[in-house]
């Protein structure tokens, strides 16, 4: 329930904010800021504070131009106070989360009066490791049976390496850097940055030598003061996977809000997928075999670790070759010759059901990777216990020290290898859809690879278990979370339930300053030369000072639509694949403010993010209708998966994420309260097919105008 103290604290801050910013208020932001209010509120929890109810999330579409962020920071931060709960703002985007903290936060704690500290939330990779700044710096890193198994290791760049470790030292150490590699000016090299990072299996933690300097861990010291942490989606789905509360607060004391909370699904849907290698997993294999000898005579003084390396050369004969045995059957059954070459390819099993041989075959590599796993497990125990003054292994701390890295990295492997394995030997549940399941051939030169893979085709189970059934409280907001107009496909692909609470929110823009038109010259895609030469026709009949995007479906009709203009055409034309999207947007602007005409052939990754207010924007061309083919093996498994159940997968996938796309798409016109403009579409499809009337209706209402005919919305 918001009580009247905490209304009163909420209304104040949001006030001050207006008055400070000299903001106008708006009807949509204040709706935002009542409902997420309420939900947060309304949450029951019992004396511990472990939430009891399970109204605790809401949802809610909120347009460009709502101010959307000021809306979830002002309802969301008093309630979590109130409630001695952390506030986790998770972006999807670097461009969102720099705004977040960078311009939104600073202007909330200097105009709302509320009292807070906010802190960024990264990975332990993106900071620099000191123990291993420290080797680099004393040329001590150069472990030689680690470089045999981190290949990226041997292209190593000699003074160049040399010199960015002294300088990273001197900044670092003068505190000039917080060591975190986002925040250094220029780019660091992958390779370089490798040698200078660690991973959560590879850090020692408190028993490190240099535990009180580590960049991470001084950073982690701020989020335990924070009382908002700024994070990203892959990091919040990295903690979960961990069980939560590893890097960021555990899900019960936290409070989320998923800001672009459309990438979420597929976010979840990449992080649960797992690969095999299996050349890559046979070359470290190998290399491990030949490393025993000193593995042995480094660590086999102490008697686990001689018990645990005894035991290698049997589990290696295990696996080895089975591998070899799969590397063959996957030949097989993708029909593949041995060491072909070529081109990449994919080979999917129909509905995700691996055959019975390569099941069999998966069966025992679970056992063999799950016994390595532990072995390498135990090992990095043990090594980790040496490095502890009070503990007693009867291993010495400098024997210990340099060999953690490679058994950590060994034990990550051999998971890796047993996550995949095991979704390759399991049965699905038939109520459920089905794990993606595929092979990849990659015709790499040397020796080709062949990677097995294995994926969700939807993470929804996966979030309602781990995210909604955990968090005290969520809110997911969006400036585009319905499909057709209604909240169904996000609940299916984001596991939200029935009962969560669901809202679009009213645009303070007024939509008929913008045009919607279908035109004579739009066809049907299907006859590809006359729609090519349809919009070619419509350039050319284009004003030559107007400020034009036009997005394509693909790189091979942007490219001969861009081939079959005339040269003086073609020269007005920024084209995506060949410019870098920030010089193709500087380029754009600096010929419309030299009052030149400018047009931009973008693809799907343009259809979103793109920002170009006012005259920099008066026109966007949609090509065809955004309608994406499930040809990839996830969405290609669960396109089978709702077929095989009586369902229409072109209706329930295409149609609905078709619609996304296009109000995405129309997005990049209207940005600012003053702007206006013509959107048209050169698909003719969305008059003559029967989904062509959703797909309009679920667009803002624009004046339209169709085959020349002006007609509301």
């Amino acid at each position: 329930m918001l009580d009247e103290a905490l209304k009163g604290d909420i209304q104040t801050a949001y006030r001050r904010v207006l008055e400070g910013l000299e903001l106008t208020p708006r009807y949509g932001q204040r709706l935002m800021i009542a409902e997420i209010a309420r939900t947060l509120a309304g949450i029951e929890a019992d004396d511990s504070g472990k939430r009891t109810s399970d109204e605790h999330v809401c949802v809610l579409e909120a347009g460009t131009g709502t101010g959307k962020t000021l809306a979830y920071l002002l309802a969301a931060l008093p309630v979590a106070q109130a409630r001695g709960k952390r506030l986790v703002i998770s972006t999807a985007t670097v461009a969102l989360q720099e705004q977040v903290l960078h311009q939104d936060l600073p202007a909330l704690k200097a105009h709302s009066g509320l009292s807070f500290d906010y802190a960024l939330a990264k990975g332990r990779g993106r900071y620099l490791c000191v123990a291993n700044l420290e080797k680099a710096l004393d040329g001590a890193e150069e472990n030689p049976t680690l470089s045999m198994f981190e290949q990226a290791i041997e292209s190593r760049d000699g003074d160049d390496f040399h010199a960015l470790v002294k300088e990273l030292a001197e900044a670092y150490g003068s505190g000039r850097w917080a060591g975190d590699r986002d925040s250094w000016p220029v780019t660091i090299a992958d390779p370089h940055w490798r040698r200078l990072t660690t991973d959560h299996r590879q850090c020692t933690n408190r028993r490190c030598g240099h535990f009180n300097a580590c960049a991470f861990f001084r950073a982690r010291r701020y989020l335990d003061s924070a009382d908002i942490i700024v994070a990203n989606h892959d990091l919040v789905l990295a903690d979960l996977s961990l069980g939560g509360g590893m890097v960021l607060p555990k899900p019960a004391d936290c409070i989320y809000v998923f800001d672009e909370g459309h990438h979420l699904p597929d976010k979840a849907v990449e992080h649960f997928t797992h690969r095999f290698a299996v050349n890559g997993a046979l070359r470290w294999l190998r290399t491990l075999k030949k490393s025993l000898t000193e593995l042995n005579a480094a660590l086999a003084v102490q008697p686990t670790l001689a018990r645990l390396l005894a035991g290698f050369p049997e589990a290696i004969a295990a696996i080895e070759p089975r591998l070899g045995e799969v590397m063959a059957l996957g030949h097989q059954l993708a029909e593949l010759p041995q060491g072909s070459g070529g081109e990449s390819r994919h080979h999917r099993f129909e509905m995700g059901r691996a055959p019975g041989p390569l099941r069999e075959q998966a069966s025992a590599l679970v056992v063999v990777f799950a016994s390595l796993a532990r072995n390498l497990e135990s090992m990095a125990d043990i090594l980790r216990e040496s490095l502890d003054p009070d503990k007693h292994t009867g291993l010495p701390k400098e024997q210990a020290e340099p060999w953690l890295p490679l058994i950590a990295l060994l034990h990550g492997r051999a998971l890796e290898a047993h996550a995949l394995w095991l979704a390759f030997s399991e049965e699905d549940d038939p109520a459920e859809p089905p794990r993606a399941r595929w092979l990849t051939f990659e015709p790499v030169a040397g020796e080709p690879e062949l990677i097995y893979s294995a994926s969700p085709v939807s993470a929804a189970h996966t979030l309602a278990r781990t995210l909604w059934g955990s968090c005290y409280g969520a809110v997911v907001t969006s400036a585009t979370l319905t499909a057709l107009g209604r909240f169904e496909r996000l609940q299916e692909r984001a596991g939200l339930a029935n009962r969560y609470r669901y809202q679009r929110l009213p645009s303070p823009f007024d939509y008929s300053r913008a045009v919607l038109s279908v035109p004579r010259e739009a066809v049907d895609p299907s006859n590809r030369d006359a729609h090519e030469r349809a919009i070619v026709d419509f350039i050319e009949g284009l004003d030559s000072r107007e400020a034009v995007l036009m997005l394509f479906s693909s790189r091979a009709q942007l490219r001969a639509v861009e081939k079959a203009l005339p040269k003086t055409l073609a020269e007005r034309v920024l084209a995506q694949d060949r410019l870098p999207k920030r010089e193709l947007i500087e380029r754009h602007r600096a010929r419309i403010d030299a009052a030149q005409g400018s047009i931009i052939f973008g693809l799907a990754s343009f259809a979103e993010g793109i920002d170009l207010p006012g005259d920099y924007l008066t026109h966007v061309v949609i090509t065809r209708l955004p309608f994406s083919v499930p040809d990839d093996p996830v969405g290609a498994t669960l396109a089978e998966w709702i077929e095989s159940r009586g369902g229409n997968p072109f209706m329930r996938i295409s149609v609905p994420d078709a619609s996304i796309k296009l109000v995405q798409a129309c997005g990049r016109l209207i940005r600012k309260e003053q702007d206006s403009g013509r959107i048209t579409l050169l698909d003719r499809r969305v008059l003559t097919r029967r989904y062509g009337r959703a797909l309009l209706d679920a667009l803002p209402p624009f004046s339209r105008e169709i085959d020349g005919v002006a007609s509301l919305p």
